[in-house]
């Protein structure tokens, strides 16, 4: 389990990878300083020995807190002030969406943030729950439910068990590589296209109106008819504007809330104004009150398979949703997170949800943002958040009544536009266009499609990335020019010496399946094109880092090739991993020891025989 630990944000090593204003990708996120790479204490133990650092591997927000300096606390306890502002709305509308009591929505927020802070590798990643589960929940709690509110607490908890499960074991089984499939140019275009789903979604709150949400370029043409038929809401629209503007004016300032303060003084100029009821600005209203017990959620025989399908359906989107979301964060702050530890922490939130009266959470692209921008440090402000719910459902349910939803819609619309990644992009369209376009076509999926199929499509472009690379990598044959050490590219060296009877060729990626076949017909081009009869091959094989199954079977066929016209196939710089592989594939056998040398300066020597 040693390759378990997650990375240590505060470790020097890993402040060493960016430490520049532009190291993230352009800018550093909105109201950050570096973190400090000072503390480095080891944890101490009984015994006196690191053993410590050994278990907070599995706990890295309390490596965190065991490290926390006194500066951040003010900005997390702000923050997380703040972020509860958010949380206590979207917590009840999300869990009425899916199907359930809307007091559910807090519970599934206090007890995942709590649980997250302790095993979470983010520093700034809020958990709770998310719109992108809501339909999956309420496709398997309502029918099952039969309206029910009491059994549908025990489905939706259940549910909730079986997600975290599974992803505590996706965790465990190392399965966060995913992220690393995502080059910068696609998590730009993924967080661009987040960034304009989420301005859209809030800008019918901003009008003081509603539409029906059918995806991000349809939600604005509705709301573009919405605001030339006058449904406008002048007074809810004058309040959220004053909001943005003043979170916008004072978003620089390290010292001044202004979130905070915005939030603040809507809230005061809706009760002072009594604009709910003279101009119907709509308002967040009583909370319920309650807090979580623990419960373990009993559930019908009959409702098993359904309930298994549902919670591995929200674990695999929330997966997703989270590590992309979580690797973006990442960057942008400055840090490094284990994806695999990420899944852990996700996996135990939702544990945590099940049995104390919640349902599935994932992290919210809207949520976190407005962590970030209220200038959240580490996991305390979740923390914060979490138990500033908890004391406004036992002591002052009616102290956030008047809060407006539109000044709730700025906060969001201004932490979104904190997500534009723009002067980046103009560096990578000036240096590799074709990535460039990558990051526009993720940016259009999710605009399109919403966030999760835009994930699934910047996977899905990834991957082709990646495969067209190795499917069509670079190859050469090598000369020795004049002046110049070594072997290099005829075609870039022109006048290199060239060994008469000898073509050296380099393949430049590991050889499988989708480019067995060119290798083959790259290495016959060669020898077909020689200037000189041709009596051996040597492969400069050092870029060759693996080889399959297909790609030994295309290697003998080319060796039969070869000898029918009385040349020898031989190889240089292959690593022993690979050699290893040729063994089993019976390879190593056919060619022979004579055939391998370790450097190409060996090859050519063996050639040309002793002079």
């Amino acid at each position: 389990m040693a390759g378990m630990q997650p990375a240590d944000p505060l470790s020097p090593s890993r402040m060493g990878v960016a430490t520049s204003p532009h190291a993230d990708g352009g800018h550093a996120a909105s109201g950050h300083e570096a973190y400090s790479p000072g503390n480095q204490v080891e944890v101490p133990t009984a015994r006196g020995g690191n053993r410590g650092i050994q278990w907070s591997r599995w706990t890295p927000g309390l490596r965190t807190f065991l490290r926390y300096e006194a500066t951040w606390l003010g900005h997390d306890v702000v923050a997380g002030l703040v972020l509860a502002t958010m949380l206590v709305p979207v917590g009840i509308a999300y869990a009425v969406a899916s199907g359930l009591p809307g007091i559910c929505g807090l519970y599934a927020t206090i007890i995942p943030l709590l649980v997250y802070a302790v095993f979470g590798p983010s520093r700034i990643l809020v958990l709770g729950p998310d719109s992108a589960l809501a339909a999956v929940i309420l496709g398997v709690v309502l029918p099952l439910s039969g309206g029910d509110p009491q059994r549908a607490i025990a489905l939706g908890g259940m549910m909730a068990l079986v997600s975290g499960m599974v992803l505590v074991l996706a965790g465990l089984a190392r399965l966060g590589f995913v992220t690393e499939l995502l080059s910068k140019p696609i998590r730009y275009g993924y967080m661009n296209g987040i960034a304009l789903t989420v301005l859209i979604s809030q800008l019918p709150k901003l009008f003081g109106f509603s539409v029906e949400s059918t995806g991000p370029l349809r939600d604005l043409w509705a709301i573009g008819g919405a605001v030339l038929a006058g449904r406008t809401n002048w007074a809810a629209l004058a309040v959220g504007l004053g909001t943005l503007a003043t979170i916008l004016l004072l978003r620089g300032s390290r010292r001044v809330p202004g979130i905070l303060i915005a939030v603040i003084g809507a809230t005061i100029a809706v009760g002072l104004f009594d604009l709910a009821e003279r101009h119907d600005v709509s308002i967040l209203g009583s909370l319920p009150q309650g807090l979580p017990r623990f419960a373990i959620p009993l559930i019908g025989v009959g409702d098993i398979v359904p309930v298994l399908i549902g919670g591995c359906a929200v674990a695999m989107v929330s997966f997703a949703d989270t590590s992309v979301l979580s690797r973006a964060y990442a960057a942008r702050t400055r840090t490094t997170v284990d994806p695999n530890q990420e899944m852990v922490g996700l996996g135990a939130a939702n544990l945590a949800a099940g049995f104390f009266q919640g349902f599935p959470i994932s992290s919210s692209s809207s949520r976190t943002p407005v962590a970030e921008a209220a200038g959240a440090r580490t996991q305390l402000t979740g923390i914060v958040g979490a138990l500033a719910i908890a004391l406004l459902l036992l002591v002052a349910p009616d102290l956030l009544r008047n809060l407006p939803t539109s000044a709730l819609a700025a906060v969001v619309i201004a932490s979104a536009i904190g997500l534009f990644e723009v002067a980046d992009l103009r560096r990578i369209h000036r240096i590799q266009r074709w990535e460039f376009w990558l990051s526009i076509a993720c940016f259009a999926g999710v605009a399109v499609f919403g966030a999760i199929p835009g994930i699934g499509l910047a996977i899905v472009i990834a991957v082709i990335e990646f495969l067209w690379d190795g499917w069509r990598p670079y190859s050469a044959v090598l000369g020795r020019p004049n002046g110049v050490e070594g072997y290099h590219d005829v075609t870039r060296y022109p006048q290199a010496h060239r060994i008469s009877g000898l073509v050296l060729f380099r393949w430049d990626a590991p050889l499988f399946f989708a480019n067995a076949e060119l290798f083959r017909e790259r290495v016959l081009a060669a020898v077909a094109e020689s200037p000189t009869p041709v009596q051996c091959v040597v492969v400069a094989a050092a870029p060759v880092t693996s080889v399959d199954v297909t790609a030994a079977d295309a290697l003998a066929e080319l060796d039969d090739a070869l000898l029918v016209q009385g040349i020898e196939l031989r190889f240089a710089e292959l690593k022993d991993p690979v050699k290893d592989k040729l063994r089993r594939f019976g390879l190593f056998d056919r060619f022979g020891e004579t055939r391998f040398s370790p450097t190409l300066d060996a090859a050519v020597s063996r050639y040309q025989g002793p002079t």
